[in-house]
């Protein structure tokens, strides 16, 4: 997208007197802070009677009356709680902490296994959005079978999955310099072009965030003689439990700052992501390890870079990165529910095929592999889980995709591919 222009600087605004104490321009106001629109859209909307500028100053007046600071060295920067936050955080808390996503129904096995599923989203959709070309697909089969990485893209993927195992062992600790380098030597492991940069911060100033076709200029990080105070007085702002804020709040402040401070010449967006996920489960969002964020984010791109911009334009306001960021967990949350109510669906209806007698237990036991398995399966593999022979499991097989519970999925080789149908036939 093109970089919005900055919003003005207020001591450069001469404001009508009188939009202080004209009722309609302080409604305009309050709505439009509400909806926390930037100086480049309000453009689009309908400023009153005294102009753009004269209600832009009004909207900053207010929202400096009720926002948060939070300086980190040389940056400053601030955030409103918006009235429209609570709800979603409330449901968040309710979703992550308390227990009442229905993952509650699936054995410890399933939990393992839909942890590790949501695990390879996330570390494939986080690499693709840095420029992985391997397809999901592709991507998956190499973390399931353990193959490994032809490329850098696949090494970047498996690095993001080996970075997400090393933030579930190490909820327990705080946050330090040392753990930030220690994570990203992960997660840039044999990617870079010189390796020396591997857990390390950058020395130079030869990097800026840019637009790969125009070349336009993003973001200027700050100078590499900061990275060491800024990162040391960030590790004390997100250690600091004496002024509460809201752990979903504080974790993306923590993405946010990572990100702008970008203290690594490569892999800054994934360790700023990864840093939300290890900070938000230390918090006690544990479920957090069952969702995809980055999943979200990558299908709404745009978002995501519109709101670090957003923040730039107008003074290090995070108020437009924090609701993105909300409205992303709030469609992987959505989104693993749906998953889980259709897999609680396929195992009623698994059961009630076995129940009325439509199939055999050795075919029931081929439809739940089928239905817990990540990916399609072929009758060999089927096969090594039985202990019956492959043309045995062939001849199931065969019968499960007339009745419509099978069907194949795709050629590997020689061999058939298989993955559940979901329904059967009327």
């Amino acid at each position: 997208m093109k970089r919005p222009k900055n919003a003005p600087d207020l001591s450069q605004i001469r404001p009508s007197p009188e939009i202080l104490f004209d009722p309609n321009s302080m409604d305009l106001a309050r709505n439009y802070n509400e909806k926390y629109l930037h100086w480049y859209k309000l453009q689009y909307y309908d400023c009153g009677h005294y102009g753009r500028e004269s209600l832009w100053y009004l909207m900053k007046i207010m929202r400096l009356n009720t926002c948060k600071k939070v300086n980190i060295g040389d940056l400053s920067i601030s955030y409103n709680l918006l009235d429209r936050f609570q709800k979603p955080l409330h449901q968040i808390d309710m979703a992550l902490s308390t227990g009442l996503l229905p993952i509650n129904g699936f054995d410890d096995k399933k939990k393992m296994m839909l942890s590790i599923s949501s695990m390879m989203e996330e570390s494939i959709a986080s690499s693709q959005m840095e420029g992985a070309a391997t397809t999901t697909k592709v991507a998956k089969k190499m973390l399931r079978d353990k193959i490994d990485p032809k490329n850098r893209s696949e090494r970047m993927i498996l690095n993001n999955y080996r970075a997400m195992e090393f933030i579930r062992s190490n909820l327990d600790r705080e946050l330090s310099q040392e753990f930030i380098r220690e994570l990203h030597g992960i997660v840039t492991h044999d990617t870079l072009e010189d390796p020396g940069y591997e857990g390390n911060f950058r020395k130079d100033n030869s990097i800026a965030v840019r637009d790969i076709l125009t070349g336009e200029t993003y973001h200027e990080p700050v100078s590499y003689e900061l990275i060491d105070p800024m990162i040391d007085g960030l590790c004390r702002f997100v250690n600091d439990e004496s002024d509460y804020i809201h752990p979903i709040i504080k974790g993306i402040l923590l993405h946010f700052i990572v990100a702008y401070i970008h203290p690594f010449m490569d892999g800054n967006g994934r360790v700023s992501r990864s840093l939300f996920y290890w900070y938000t489960m230390r918090e006690g969002y544990s479920v957090m390890e069952y969702l995809s964020i980055s999943k979200a984010i990558k299908e709404h791109k745009g978002g995501y870079e519109e709101a670090y911009q957003l923040c730039e334009t107008d003074g290090n306001d995070v108020t437009y990165f924090i609701d993105y960021n909300i409205r992303m967990v709030m469609l992987s949350i959505e989104i693993f529910t749906n998953y889980l109510r259709e897999k609680i669906d396929e195992r009623r209806h698994v059961r009630d095929l076995t129940d009325a007698g439509d199939i055999t237990q050795r075919q029931t036991d081929i439809l739940v592999s089928l239905m817990n398995s990540d990916g399609p399966q072929s009758v060999y593999e089927l096969a090594s889980k039985s202990g019956v022979s492959p043309q045995t499991i062939r001849n199931d097989v065969n019968l499960l995709i007339g009745k419509g519970y099978v069907k194949e999925s795709s050629k590997e080789g020689h061999k058939h591919m298989y993955s559940y149908a979901r329904k059967g036939k009327k």
